[in-house]
């Protein structure tokens, strides 16, 4: 027997092997040049900073942790489903910690995040996540994406006209308007917004599938062809980071090397029931939307022939949460804007997002705690330009609605999601209307309060339904 079992498991081994060496070069394989990989690891960072920088401010969540962990999950993300797949805030919970009273301490920020894990993880094993996603109606959910797109568009513009506290213990004040003038100023941020125009345009590619055009033409598409492979996201975060030390030479008095030390949160039963009712409630219908059948999609939509899987998704957000949630990590999902984003400034394979988990990870490894201190001077206004193009590109999803009652029911579904504030409101709303539209459309003849059939009546049923 002992004799035998190398004979049987080597195979198996190596099959197991050259399976996983199968799975990295695909996932990690260039689509595009590298500076556009690396451009769009960066796309997602406009929503990613502020949600961070809030909470950690506000709520004092431990920075160091929350980079070290989210970096594991963006190169496991990356590898896994082999194209852009980002690691952004659980919203409505930092939302909740940051904005209302009492603030959400750590401990029940972490509990929000696991009871959120465990419905998704529920709904990704038992197949129910699946069944969501394929009979939800399209419209419906071009609805969310559109509100979600516009809502970061929205955000984007008070980040650009309007200085932004983080620091502060109740919203983010908008009230003052951003000078002009200044490192941090209304110009600037008009200068990027006008550089990242120019170099990507409208996010499409410029390559030439016509073998003859005219000479003029060929020169054009040379020209855009150079400009869309400028790393410009990536250029533009460069800069806000160098920004930050010219704008306080102090910071380097206050940088510290080093990540903090790991520990296990000791989350109490009152934790988890603040945490599940103040956190949980409202970002669970977001998750579902929002994180898993948005984003799968969208992912369709910028990916054709290879949509991911809406139970990997689900089960993907509810394995993240349920380990780095315990060690005081920051709340995550996979959103369809911070995807939008990565997309839209060059992100087309899993390295992209492989390439920030290890920029993260260095910076958690080497700075820990202390790169709030830096972050809290990043330029809001920078920020504000990333985050418009990724709302924007994220809001043109929405533009196969080819049929005038789908355009009715996904702007119905956006209005009320956008004026309600609610993401789930507007998802209900939507349904409802796209099933009474369907149900006014029906053919009553085989009901029993109905008419009589045709056959009954003699009638010729060509003529009644030609």
């Amino acid at each position: 027997m002992s004799d035998e079992s190398p004979e049987i498991t080597t195979p198996l081994l190596h099959r197991h092997f050259e399976g996983w060496r199968h799975r990295l070069t695909t996932s990690l394989r260039l689509k595009t040049s590298l500076l556009s990989e690396l451009s769009g690891a960066v796309g997602d960072l406009g929503t990613y900073i502020p949600i961070v920088l809030a909470l950690t401010l506000v709520s004092h969540l431990d920075l160091s942790t929350t980079l070290i962990f989210t970096s594991l999950y963006n190169i496991a993300s990356g590898i896994l489903f082999g194209t852009p797949m980002p690691v952004q805030p659980m919203k409505s919970i930092a939302a909740v910690a940051v904005t209302e009273t009492p603030h959400l301490t750590v401990n029940q920020i972490a509990a929000a995040g696991i009871c959120t894990a465990a419905v998704l993880l529920f709904l990704g094993l038992t197949g129910l996540m699946s069944v969501l996603y394929r009979y939800l109606p399209l419209p419906v959910v071009r609805g969310v994406q559109l509100s979600q797109g516009l809502a970061f568009a929205f955000s984007a513009i008070k980040y650009i006209r309007y200085n932004q506290d983080f620091t502060t213990t109740t919203s983010t004040k908008t009230t003052d308007p951003r000078p002009w003038l200044g490192l941090d100023g209304l110009i600037l941020a008009l200068v990027f917004l006008l550089f990242l125009i120019l170099t990507t345009g409208d996010g499409s590619t410029h390559e030439s599938t016509t073998p003859i055009m005219p000479t003029n033409r060929r020169r054009v598409q040379q020209r855009l062809k150079i400009l869309s492979a400028v790393p410009s996201a990536l250029i533009v975060f460069v800069l806000g980071l160098i920004l930050c030390f010219v704008r306080d030479p102090s910071i380097f008095n206050d940088i510290k090397f080093g990540p903090s030390r790991f520990h296990v949160l000791k989350i109490t039963w009152d934790d988890f029931k603040v945490g599940f009712l103040r956190g949980a409630v409202p970002q669970i219908p977001l998750s579902v939307l929002n994180s898993v059948i948005a984003v799968c999609k969208l992912s369709g939509d910028l990916f054709p022939g290879t949509e991911l899987s809406a139970t990997k998704v689900s089960v993907s957000v509810g394995l993240m949460n349920l380990v780095g949630c315990w060690f005081g990590a920051m709340p995550v999902c996979h959103g369809a804007g911070g995807l939008a984003g990565q997309y839209r400034f060059g992100g087309r394979s899993g390295l992209s997002v492989v390439f920030l988990g290890l920029g993260k990870l260095i910076l958690g490894l080497m700075f820990g705690n202390s790169f709030v201190r830096i972050l809290s001077g990043f330029p809001v206004g920078i920020l504000g330009v990333l985050l418009l193009f990724a709302g924007i590109e994220l809001a043109m999803a929405s533009r196969d609605m080819n049929s005038k009652e789908d355009s009715f029911v996904m702007l119905v579904c956006a209005a009320v999601s956008l004026t309600g504030s609610s993401a789930a409101l507007g998802f209900g709303c939507g349904i409802v209307l796209y099933l009474v539209l369907k149900v006014r459309e029906m053919d009553y003849w085989g009901f029993p309060f109905g008419k009589s059939r045709p056959e009954a009546t003699g009638e010729d049923e060509s003529l009644i339904n030609p």
